[in-house]
């Protein structure tokens, strides 16, 4: 069931010892070094909704130096029981706290429609049995700040809208060198006619402010060619990505939409543990970007068409790890805390 994005994204940002949101609140905010923050809830009758909340945390965690924020005072208290229900904040020695690898798990910020709520069922497929798929999503699926741009990007599935941009990146020669996927508008309309009745594909657009960029397929790794290369658990997925504006090219770019896919894809669906890509083995750039990015290089094979590589993103990584930031910041501030060890009043002194 999508959300209500009337006021959505709402934007925060970290102001010296407040975080404002912009037309809603201002929280104190105090740094007590070693990636630990104290956050309090504005006094205002009204003023914090989750809505606010979230962007609050976002802005405090998009750079991922941060090891935890202790929400303090009585203010957060209409809010506490959401926030632990869902994970968000976690009840610690120190009272409730927030750590960036729990929050970045949190879908409500960042995607517009609920996780699909679907069984496990099983059929047979091309290289054994794999899960029944869920329906796939229409419309607006992601939509993330990326503070060193200054520009929302969001992911929405592509429909037949979409043609014609399609076509004319895939006949762009920079393209078709990599995607091999040239030809004629009326052969691209069958291509993609084929991928969205397919139900282990999904075809997805990549925006900057509202302005197409880039084009990506994800798959389910069992039932696709890939399956055939390696034992792939039933909610591992795969994707391949095209950028279609050539000024939408270079790491300030890349560590916006890599990371961002990647996000998506593990809150689209919870079960899935590992992110797969087949990359060629000669491509150096996109292993170098990947490996920025926090894919493994698990082994080189052959398809018909292509020598590639086979590489490995981990849920558990990526969330850890915060890779959702740009690699040149934060990761491994002095304290670093998960659910397995939450701060405790040694670590808090």
């Amino acid at each position: 069931m999508p959300r209500d994005l009337t006021s959505y994204p709402i934007r925060a940002r970290r102001d010296g010892s407040s975080v404002l949101v912009e037309n809603h609140a201002s929280l104190q905010l105090y740094d007590l070094g070693g990636g630990r923050l104290e956050l309090s809830a504005p006094q205002e009758e009204g003023a914090m909704g989750l809505d606010v909340a979230l962007a609050a945390f976002e802005a405090l965690t998009n750079h991922g130096d941060e090891s935890a924020i202790r929400l303090t005072g009585t203010d957060w208290t209409p809010l506490l029981p959401d926030l632990l229900a869902k994970g968000i904040a976690l009840q610690a020695e120190i009272g409730p706290v927030v750590l960036p690898a729990s929050l970045w798990q949190a879908a409500d910020r960042w995607c517009p429609q609920d996780a699909a709520n679907y069984p496990t069922l099983w059929q047979q497929g091309p290289h054994g049995r794999h899960p029944i798929r869920p329906p796939k999503p229409t419309g607006l699926l992601y939509q993330r700040h990326i503070p060193w741009l200054d520009q929302v990007l969001t992911l929405r599935a592509l429909d037949h809208s979409d043609l014609e941009t399609f076509h004319r990146w895939q006949n762009d020669p920079r393209v078709a060198e990599f995607f091999e996927e040239t030809g004629t508008i009326e052969h691209h309309r069958a291509y993609l006619e084929t991928l969205m009745t397919d139900p282990h594909m999904l075809p997805v657009i990549g925006t900057l402010d509202g302005r197409d960029f880039a084009y990506f397929e994800l798959y389910w790794a069992r039932e696709n060619r890939i399956g055939a290369q390696y034992d792939a658990a039933p909610w591992d997925r795969g994707w391949h990505v095209l950028i279609g504006e050539e000024n939408v090219r270079g790491a300030d770019y890349v560590t916006a939409w890599l990371p961002s896919l990647m996000h998506y894809m593990f809150l689209a669906e919870p079960r899935t543990q590992s992110l797969m890509g087949e990359p060629k083995a000669s491509h150096a750039q996109q292993l170098k970007n990947l490996s920025r990015g926090g894919f493994a290089h698990i082994r080189e094979f052959d398809f018909s068409h292509k020598r590639a590589s086979l590489v490995q993103l981990e849920r558990q990584h990526f969330f850890e790890a915060r890779l959702w930031a740009r690699p040149e910041t934060g990761r491994g501030a002095p304290l670093c805390f998960s659910p397995a060890r939450l701060p405790t009043t040694g670590d808090w002194t």
